[in-house]
């Protein structure tokens, strides 16, 4: 699963990376991104890849509270075009998460100790979700989104045996285009990412508590 990931790039690295229209906009970061805050996500519109803000955990439209997408943080690769959770979305609404780097943690001695993944090359990068439009009994629209899981790499698997689907920069424009909704084109793209290109290393425990949200996250223990 992903449970936990990281964003700290500026927004004009991220405007290059993924080729986003616009100026400015409100762009959430934060070195300890939990389940139920907001995140940074792409969707294409009109054609125009754009940057919005979502509450991470899809919520079902017939949800009477927005805490209930606290069990659907995740979406498995394997099961989303069938899973009658996500089918629509994974057929029309399409995004990807922005991110610098995630957390796992890996079991030592019976105590869990946390590691921070990232590419070795530095850039943020996008991870395969999906959003929804959610309206509150009160009227109030909240975009809400999941993370899209596939089995781990060999890096990673013996600490985990799933991790997010990191999209390749040659695959965003084939994800996001509203217009693609062949699931033999789209779940290809589902796969683990390469070892090679990952680095993974021990971070401090106090990213354990969300409240502590500090770039001492993802420094590396000595």
């Amino acid at each position: 699963m992903c449970g936990r990931f990281e964003l700290h790039s500026a927004f004009e690295i991220i405007t290059r990376l993924f080729g986003l229209s616009g100026g400015v906009v409100t762009m959430p970061t934060g070195y300890n991104i939990a389940p139920g805050k907001n995140i940074s996500i792409i969707v294409n519109q009109g054609g125009t890849n754009m940057l919005t803000t979502s509450h991470w955990g899809l919520v079902p439209p017939l949800a009477r509270e927005l805490k209930e997408g606290y069990t659907m943080i995740n979406a498995r690769a394997e099961t989303i075009a069938e899973k009658p959770s996500f089918r629509q979305a994974f057929s029309r609404h399409r995004c990807l998460i922005v991110a610098d780097g995630f957390y796992e943690w890996k079991n030592m001695g019976g105590k869990k100790k946390p590691v921070y993944v990232h590419l070795k090359n530095g850039m943020p990068f996008g991870m395969a979700g999906l959003y929804s439009l959610w309206t509150s009994p009160e009227g109030k629209q909240v975009c809400t989104s999941t993370i899209i899981t596939t089995d781990a790499n060999d890096m990673l698997k013996p600490i985990h045996d799933r991790m997010p689907v990191i999209t390749p920069p040659d695959k965003y424009g084939l994800w996001l285009d509203p217009s693609v909704h062949d699931k033999e084109k789209l779940l290809p793209i589902l796969k683990p990412y390469p070892d090679n290109e990952l680095e993974m290393y021990e971070v401090s425990t106090k990213v354990n508590a969300p409240k502590n949200d500090s770039a001492e996250n993802i420094q590396q223990l000595k």
